[in-house]
């Protein structure tokens, strides 16, 4: 363990690539690593002239590596890119003039300990583009932005205080088949065992 954190550059070009990766070779805290060394902890540091189809692919490639969060050096002209990007794993994004030697070292540290970093003026945009999303695609088939309908959610809430099946179909009147249905439902879509690991995952992951 060397307790410096790994980066992975990934640009369109070789020239912007040498350049990212010269200005953090020389940063004690980052260790620029090649693609065999790429572990679930390296942070991907993608840059691109924008946030666009074509940057969107260079993540996914790296994403294909291993890596699962990314630093993202780009301009933002449009939205449409942004819910993708962030589906993606990028946490940090910073345009080219602002992406000194120390600033893209700061952000590389901060997204692998799990922290984000978006422009103010880049987040009010991505909130607008999640409530755009929710009220137009979503919330008319039932389903939350977290994935689950509002009935799953009410269920595993439920079982998470620890009633049984019979005891969350008297509280909603549902069925204990309904109830049985949602259960089975939620974790084959999520690839989950069983009850238990649904409703840890669903903590984990912020669901309920």
């Amino acid at each position: 363990m060397t307790g410096r954190t790994q980066a992975h550059i990934r640009t369109p070009d070789p020239i912007s690539t040498a350049g990212i990766t010269a200005a953090l070779r020389g940063r004690m805290e980052i260790e620029v690593v090649p693609e065999a060394r790429i572990t679930a902890d390296t942070v991907g540091v993608v840059a691109a002239d924008t946030l666009d189809q074509d940057a969107l692919d260079l993540i996914r490639a790296v994403r294909r590596l291993g890596c699962r969060r990314f630093v993202l050096v780009a301009a933002v002209e449009s939205d449409t890119a942004l819910i993708p990007a962030v589906e993606l794993g990028v946490r940090a994004l910073a345009s080219r003039a602002e992406a000194t030697s120390h600033r893209l070292a700061q952000l590389v540290v901060s997204t692998a300990s799990g922290g984000a970093a978006m422009p103010p003026e880049v987040l009010g945009r991505l909130v607008k583009q999640v409530t755009r999303l929710q009220q137009t695609v979503l919330a008319p088939r039932g389903i939350e932005f977290n994935g689950l309908t509002h009935r799953e959610s009410q269920v595993l809430r439920l079982v998470a205080d620890g009633m049984d099946t019979r005891e969350v179909a008297t509280r909603l009147s549902y069925s204990e088949r309904t109830v049985k249905n949602v259960l089975h439902d939620i974790t084959t879509r999520f690839q989950l065992r069983n009850r238990t690991h649904a409703v840890a995952y669903a903590v984990r992951e912020g669901l309920i």
